[in-house]
C-alpha cells in the first residue's frame, strides 16, 4: 500500500519503522495546501497531524481508503466528507497522558517555587557574594493544602488530580460537558472553582462549550495569589485578558503550553507583559515525550493494520 505522511516533522527524529513495515511510506516534513493537494494523488493511507482534510483534498486523493490522525483531536478532518466516500478515519487516544501531566506540574512547581529566579541567582554569582548561607529575597509557598481546580476531568484531568492529591492538595473540578462523571472529587460550578482554587489547571478540549471559557470576567474571580495553567487548547483562554490580568496583578501567575495561534505570534500580548517572570511557556510540546511519540507511532501502525 502507498502511505503518505504530509507533516511528519511533528514526530521529530522518531523512527517510523513500524509504519514503514506496512507499505511504501513517503514522508514530507511539512506541506502547504498546494503541496498537499499534489502529494495525495496516489496515496491509499494518509497520515496527518494538523493538515486540513476536506472535500478539496479528498477529491485530489481518489485512491484514499484510510486517514490516520497522528494525534487525538480530529477537528481538522471533515468526518462527514470522509464518510460519504467510505474513507475510514482513525485517531490515537491516551498516548500522551503522562507527559502532559508531567509538564503541568513542571509549570506549577516552577511558578510557585520561583525556580528560574533562584536558578539565575546562583548562576549569576549573586549567591556566591551573599554573606549568609541562604537567600530569602523571594518567598515561596507549599502546595500541600492548596486547592487544585481542574477544568475538564477526563483521562488527563483525573491523572492530574491523582498527582495533586499526592502533593497534599485538595481537588475540585468543573465539568465542561455538563456531566460530572468522576465521583472521586467534588464537581462544582466554574465560578466556585475559580474563587476557591489556588491553582486552576485546564485539561478540556476546545469546542463550542469551552471556546473563550476563561476571559476577563472569570480571571477577576480568581484569588490574587492564584495561578492558572492552560494545557488544553489556546482558544479556551482569552490571551489578551490574561495578559491584562498579569499586568494588573489580579492573579499571581500563568502558564501555557497551547496558544490560540501556533506558533505564537511575536505580537501576542502574553509576550509583552510588565511581569514576564510571572509567566511560563512551552511551545505545544507537553504531548511529545520520547515515550509518547513511540506509543503514537506504534498505534498509528496498529490503526493502519486494523483499517486495512
Amino acid at each position: 500500500m502507498k502511505i503518505v505522511f504530509l507533516d511528519a516533522s511533528v514526530m521529530g527524529e522518531m523512527p517510523l519503522e513500524p509504519i514503514e513495515a506496512l507499505g511504501g511510506l513517503v514522508c514530507w516534513p511539512t506541506s502547504t495546501r498546494e503541496e498537499a493537494l499534489q502529494r495525495v494523488g496516489d496515496c491509499e493511507v494518509l497520515i496527518i497531524n494538523k493538515i486540513i482534510i476536506n472535500d478539496e483534498l479528498l477529491d485530489a486523493a481518489p485512491k484514499l481508503r484510510l486517514v490516520c490522525e497522528a494525534a487525538t483531536g480530529v477537528n481538522n478532518i471533515d468526518l462527514e466528507a470522509c464518510a460519504r466516500r467510505g474513507i475510514l478515519v482513525r485517531n490515537v487516544a491516551g498516548y500522551s497522558t503522562e507527559p502532559v501531566v508531567q509538564q503541568t506540574f513542571m509549570h506549577i512547581l516552577s511558578l510557585i517555587g520561583k525556580g528560574p529566579y533562584f536558578d539565575e541567582l546562583v548562576k549569576s554569582g549573586a549567591y556566591s557574594r551573599s554573606p549568609i548561607f541562604t537567600d530569602l529575597s523571594r518567598s515561596f509557598n507549599e502546595i500541600d493544602g492548596m486547592v487544585m481546580g481542574i477544568i475538564g476531568m477526563g483521562t488527563i484531568g483525573q491523572r492530574v488530580a491523582t498527582v495533586a492529591k499526592a502533593f497534599g492538595m485538595k481537588v475540585i473540578y468543573y465539568s465542561t460537558s455538563g456531566t460530572s462523571h468522576c465521583k472521586d472529587y467534588p464537581s462544582v460550578p466554574l465560578e466556585e472553582l475559580l474563587r476557591e482554587s489556588d491553582v486552576v489547571s485546564i485539561h478540556c478540549p476546545l469546542n463550542e462549550r469551552t471556546k473563550g471559557l476563561i476571559g476577563a470576567e472569570q480571571l477577576a474571580m480568581m484569588k490574587p495569589s492564584a495561578i492558572i495553567v492552560n494545557m488544553g487548547r489556546g482558544g479556551i483562554v482569552d490571551e489578551k485578558a490574561l495578559a491584562e490580568a498579569i499586568d494588573a496583578e489580579e492573579i499571581a501567575g500563568a502558564a501555557a503550553d497551547v496558544f490560540s495561534t501556533e506558533p505564537i505570534p511575536a505580537d501576542n500580548p502574553l509576550l509583552h507583559t510588565r511581569f514576564p517572570d510571572r509567566l511560563r511557556f512551552t511551545p505545544h510540546l507537553a504531548w511529545a515525550s520520547v515515550e509518547a511519540r513511540k506509543r503514537l507511532v506504534a498505534r498509528i501502525a496498529d490503526n493502519i493494520r486494523k483499517g486495512w
